[in-house]
């Protein structure tokens, strides 16, 4: 395997810190692959993320979000009757699992379901009006707003 250097994306990129550090984790962490999951994108803000839990009920499912990380985790819990059961073949996986999701800025979970075998997570990206973008009226003159404000904070 080899390694990628994310030098230049510090050089180049300003204020973009978690987002490299984000990239650096998710490359160098190997998922299992387990469970298998979708993401899909539903509009211009809305997500869900789609995860096949069979044999998992809502009990044995934590959904939690920390400091931007969606962390989703299954902890199967045996009772006795499973473990009198003996099995030739054992194929339908119902092992523990966790898997985290970083989270951009203002996404926020909005419900988690589980229908048909699939845990359902909705998430959805809320900017606030004063980040969204705005037109700057551009004048003609030359003295700047900033230098009338200096006269008359001086006055």
């Amino acid at each position: 395997m080899t390694a990628l250097d994310f030098t230049p994306l510090f050089r180049s990129a300003i204020g973009f810190d978690r987002l490299v550090s984000a990239l650096e984790s998710t490359y160098r962490s190997e998922p299992s692959g387990y469970p298998p999951y979708d993401i899909e994108v539903i509009g211009d803000d809305t997500y869900r993320i789609s995860m096949a839990v069979g044999g998992f009920s809502e009990q044995e499912l934590n959904v939690q979000v920390k400091e931007s990380v969606l962390t989703v985790s299954g902890a199967h819990k045996e009772d006795a009757k499973e473990k009198e059961r003996r099995f030739l073949y054992r194929g339908i996986a119902t092992r523990n699992f966790g898997r985290r999701f970083h989270l951009a800025d203002y996404v926020k979970v909005v419900d988690a379901r589980i229908e048909d075998g699939l845990l359902h997570i909705d998430l959805v990206r809320e900017i606030p009006e004063a980040m969204k973008p705005r037109k700057i009226d551009i004048r003609t003159g030359s003295n700047s707003l900033l230098e009338g404000r200096a006269e008359k904070a001086a006055a």
